[in-house]
C-alpha cells in the first residue's frame, strides 16, 4: 500500500510541461471570393481567400437581428457591411469576387452591403441550383 501512494506522489510532483502556442501571423490578402447564401429565413456571407480558406463569416444574427427580422433585406446588408469591413481592416482585402446562392430576399441587399463597405467587386456569378426537371414538387395549397 504504502508503494502504491508513493507512486501517486511522484506522478503530481512533476511538472506539466505547457505546449508552446504557434504564433498567429497576420495575413494581408489582397482578393478573394465572397459567398452570399440567401434563404428564405437568413442570409449567410462568407468572405474566403482565393483558395477557399474562410476568413470573415456573418449572418444578420451576428449584427444583433432575431426572428424574422433575420429574413429582411435590411439585415443582409448590415451583416455584409460588418463582414466586409472586418475583412478589409484584418486581412487587407480589397476586391471580390461574389457567388450568390439561393432564392432569398437578401440576395441585392448583400451585394449592395459589400459594395459600401469599401470591397471593390469584380466578378457576380449566380449559382443558384435550378432543377431540370428533378424531384416532383410539393402539393400546392389549397386557396
Amino acid at each position: 500500500m504504502a508503494a502504491k501512494k508513493e507512486s501517486k506522489k511522484k506522478m503530481t510532483d512533476k511538472k506539466k510541461v505547457k505546449g508552446t502556442k504557434k504564433k498567429s501571423r497576420r495575413r494581408t490578402v489582397k482578393s478573394g471570393n465572397a459567398y452570399i447564401k440567401a434563404t428564405f429565413n437568413n442570409t449567410i456571407i462568407t468572405i474566403a481567400d482565393q483558395n477557399g480558406a474562410t476568413l470573415v463569416q456573418k449572418s444578420p444574427a451576428h449584427v444583433g437581428f432575431k426572428g424574422s427580422k433575420k429574413s429582411t433585406a435590411f439585415a443582409a446588408t448590415k451583416a455584409a457591411i460588418a463582414a466586409g469591413e472586418i475583412a478589409n481592416k484584418k486581412y487587407g482585402v480589397n476586391e471580390v469576387k461574389v457567388f450568390i446562392v439561393g432564392p432569398g430576399s437578401g440576395r441585392n441587399a448583400a451585394v449592395k452591403g459589400l459594395d459600401s463597405s469599401g470591397l471593390r467587386i469584380t466578378a457576380l456569378v449566380d449559382r443558384t441550383s435550378i432543377p431540370h426537371n428533378g424531384c416532383r414538387p410539393r402539393k400546392k395549397p389549397r386557396k
